[in-house]
Parts: C-alpha cells; sequence; structure tokens
C-alpha cells in the first residue's frame, strides 16, 4: 500500500519537477551579466534602434530654447551695430520777419544743417557695453547648449535604464507565477500547504504590479525624453546601447577645477562684470556735453532803402552745447557703480554656488560609483554562485525548491538594483562632466539678463545704459 502511494506521488511529482529543473536550467545556464544590458541590436541591425548621437541632432534641430537663446545672441549683435552709431544730422526749413509791409517784403526764408558732435569716447564707451553684452549673450547660448545635450544624455540612459528594468521586471513575474503555479501543483498532491499557495499568489500579483509600475515608468522616461529633444512626436522606439559602455572614471580635483574654470555660467558673469565695467565708463563720460553745430543759408528779401535792392543771401552759423551745473549724471554714476559691485558679488556667488552644487553631484557619483563595485565584484557573484549551489542540489534533491526560488528572486532583484545604480551614476557624471547643467527646457535669459539660470544661481535684470544717451 505504502509503495504503491509513493509510486503515484512520484508520478504525479515528475513533471512537475522536471518543469522546476528545466525552468531553472536557462537561468543557470546563464554566466551573471555584470553590466544589464539594453536592446541587444545595433543600428546597422535594426534601423529602428535610436543611438544616444541620433537623438543629440534631433535636440540641436529641434529643441526651442536653442533657437530662442540664438535669437537673444542676435539681439545683441543688433543692439552693437546701433550703440556706436552716430547721431543723424537735422536739416530743416527756417523763415524769420515774415510780414508782408512794403520794407520786409515777407522776410527771411531759408535752410539749416544741424549735427551734434559727440564728445568724451561716448560711442566707443557705448560699443564696449554693447559688446559685452553680446558676449552674455553667447555664453547663455552656449549654457543652453550644454544643458541640451545633457539632458538628453540624462534621459537616455533613463530610459535605457528602464528598458532594462522592465526586462527583469518581466523575468520576476515569469518566476512568481511559475511559482505560484507550482505550489498550487504541490498542494494538490498534498506536498504544500493553503497558506503556502496563498504566499506564492500574492508575490506573483506584486511582481505584475512591480512590472505594471516599471513599464509606467519606461514611458514617463520616454516622454522626458522626446521633451528635452523637442519632438514629442517621436515614436517610442528601443535605443541602441548598454548602461556599463564606458562609464566615465571621475577625480574629484580635477573636475571641480574644469568647471570653474571653464563653465560657461562663470564667464557669463565675468562678461556681467565687464559690461558693469563699461557701464561706469559710459556713466562718468555722460557728464561731458555734446556740441551742437548749426549753420544755414537764407535769402533776405528785405530792401536796404525804399527804392533799393533786397539784402539777398545771408549766412548763419550757430556753436553751443549744455553747461553741466545741474545735471552731471550723477545718479547714473552712483547707479552703475552700485551695479559694478553687484556684478563683482554675483560672480562670487556664482562661483560659490558652483562648488555647493558640485559637492552634492559628486557625493552622488562616488555613492552609485561604490555601489557597482559592491554589486559587480562581490554581491552578484555571490548570489550567481548561491543561485547555482541551490540548483544543483534541488536536482539532487538535497535542497528544498523553496531555497532555489528565494536565490532566483535574490539575483534578478540585484540586478534590477544594480541597473539602478549604473542610471545613478550616469545621472551624476553627466551633470559633473556638463558643468552642472541639465535642465534642457529652461528658458534663456532675455537679452540684457544675466546669463546665470541654474538651480540657486537665478536671473536679474541688468541695468541698461541708454544708447547715445548723455
Amino acid at each position: 500500500m505504502l509503495l504503491t502511494r509513493s509510486a503515484q506521488l512520484q508520478k504525479t511529482l515528475l513533471p512537475v519537477l522536471a518543469c522546476l529543473i528545466c525552468g531553472g536550467g536557462r537561468l543557470a545556464g546563464q554566466q551573471v551579466k555584470m553590466a544589464p544590458e539594453g536592446p541587444s541590436s545595433t543600428p546597422q541591425e535594426n534601423p529602428a534602434a535610436l543611438t544616444l548621437d541620433d537623438l543629440e541632432k534631433m535636440a540641436l534641430a529641434h529643441n526651442p530654447t536653442l533657437a530662442e537663446a540664438q535669437a537673444g545672441v542676435r539681439v545683441s549683435e543688433g543692439r552693437k551695430v546701433q550703440s556706436h552709431l552716430y547721431p543723424n544730422p537735422t536739416v530743416g526749413y527756417a523763415g524769420r520777419e515774415i510780414n508782408g509791409n512794403p520794407i520786409y517784403r515777407w522776410g527771411e526764408h531759408g535752410f539749416f544743417i544741424e549735427q551734434p558732435i559727440v564728445t568724451a569716447g561716448k560711442l566707443g564707451l557705448n560699443r564696449q557695453v554693447s559688446a559685452a553684452e553680446e558676449d552674455q549673450a553667447k555664453s547663455a547660448a552656449a549654457i543652453q547648449r550644454d544643458r541640451v545635450i545633457n539632458a538628453v544624455r540624462i534621459a537616455y540612459y533613463r530610459v535605457l535604464g528602464a528598458q532594462q528594468r522592465v526586462e527583469l521586471k518581466g523575468e520576476l513575474e515569469d518566476l512568481a507565477h511559475g511559482a505560484a503555479a507550482t505550489a498550487g501543483q504541490l498542494a494538490n498532491v498534498g506536498q504544500a500547504d493553503q497558506p503556502d499557495v496563498l504566499q506564492a499568489r500574492v508575490e506573483a500579483g506584486r511582481a505584475h504590479l512591480e512590472l505594471m509600475a516599471a513599464r509606467t515608468e519606461q514611458e514617463r522616461a520616454w516622454q522626458e525624453l522626446v521633451a528635452s529633444v523637442g519632438d514629442p512626436s517621436l515614436p517610442v522606439a528601443a535605443l541602441a546601447g548598454k548602461l556599463d559602455d564606458g562609464l566615465p572614471e571621475i577625480d574629484r580635483n580635477q573636475a571641480l577645477a574644469q568647471t570653474l574654470n571653464s563653465s560657461p555660467e562663470i564667464q557669463a558673469a565675468t562678461a556681467a562684470v565687464t559690461r558693469a565695467e563699461a557701464g561706469l565708463k559710459r556713466a562718468q563720460a555722460a557728464k561731458f556735453p555734446d556740441i551742437e553745430l548749426r549753420g544755414g543759408l537764407a535769402y533776405n528779401r528785405e530792401l536796404l532803402n525804399v527804392m533799393g535792392s533786397p539784402v539777398g543771401w545771408e549766412g548763419e552759423a550757430q556753436v553751443g552745447l549744455q553747461i553741466p551745473i545741474f545735471n552731471r549724471n550723477q545718479g547714473n554714476t552712483q547707479a552703475a557703480d552700485a551695479e559694478l559691485e553687484r556684478a563683482r558679488q554675483e560672480l562670487e556667488r556664482v562661483k560659490l554656488a558652483l562648488r555647493a552644487r558640485f559637492a552634492s553631484l559628486f557625493r552622488d557619483y562616488a555613492d552609485a560609483h561604490d555601489a557597482l563595485h559592491q554589486y559587480r565584484d562581490q554581491m552578484l557573484p555571490d548570489a550567481q554562485k548561491a543561485y547555482d549551489l541551490y540548483l544543483g542540489k534541488y536536482r539532487q534533491m538535497a535542497a528544498a525548491y523553496p531555497q532555489v526560488l528565494i536565490a532566483q528572486r535574490t539575483l534578478l532583484q540585484l540586478r534590477v538594483e544594480y541597473t539602478q545604480a549604473l542610471v545613478r551614476e550616469w545621472e551624476s557624471a553627466i551633470a559633473i562632466q556638463g558643468y552642472l547643467l541639465t535642465d534642457g527646457l529652461a528658458a534663456p535669459p532675455a537679452a540684457g539678463q544675466s546669463a546665470i539660470t541654474m538651480p540657486g544661481i537665478s536671473a536679474v535684470p541688468e541695468t541698461r545704459v541708454p544708447v547715445n544717451a548723455n
């Protein structure tokens, strides 16, 4: 009787065990993926797969903030041209002593030319001010280009990571559903209790929800990517590339020095100081008055005597200038001096803000970098080895199936965490190497504004010196 029951049990369990062993063998036969890969196809094999270079070119062509920044450069170029143009002369008619009596005979009629002469090099100073504004606008355009490129790169790696997480979560869901089915079969032959079946079903439901969340995150990451690219109609496509290709090694001191020496934001703040210095010189020169020249000819019809001829043609010449008694432009000079001090302090503030931002990003990079080494060098190999050992013992009937299942699930979860660490390292590394500029949809400053708009550094309108102003 006992032998008959044992034979029936083996007959029932053999298909289940064979399924488990074959299913587990597929994972055991795989080498652990130290760096979870994106789509295995390359652009040559699958033309629909987008590369990072493709996305960057799209962004440079379509992101509206880049065209906006270039328009700001053209605005500053136009102001530069206008700032040093000489004042136009005035030409007009002049009439005097207009009277119809026989002596005046409707008076004098003629024309005049009036020309202001700009003194104290004001036009050259105007040009210096507008040239510094042009430098600011060009720095703003460079800042915006870095922002867009960095934003596209970060979004690219986020989508690549999201793709990988969907694949891994799909494997976890398959594993959980297989475990639930196996638990049900074991319960049917009396080898599992009802709580085991219920727990397996809960795990399967949780795995399904996690897969749905991973797909939603993939969609969100894709929408973020196409927004940075500037083409929201771009259809969802696989991305070519691997998360672990070209992982950067960043030296803290070298990266900080590079940021402080070459950051476009510091260049823009330096241009603001130059502009403020030129503005102060222009305000100081405005106290010197311009010279007004006037000359003309008029025909005088007045008779020299009752029976004589008219006076005839007469010339006119005038030279004048304002006397700076009350208005010596002292208010504008004081404001320009304060603006120069503000610009110098702003430059120092930008440097400090960059240091603070750099410290935060480098901490994120260092944490992710250390985590990657821990996952790759210890945790993933240990998890793979543990799974292989449990699977081998299970095949020899020396270990219980739940131990194999737990080891398999642990291995997959570690691969998910490893993928997330890779994405975090890319995010921080791109920001550090891209001068901490990451918001590809931030509006560039309008012409005449500060080009500094990164988090913690606000754009402040600049005080403009009126062109050709006294």
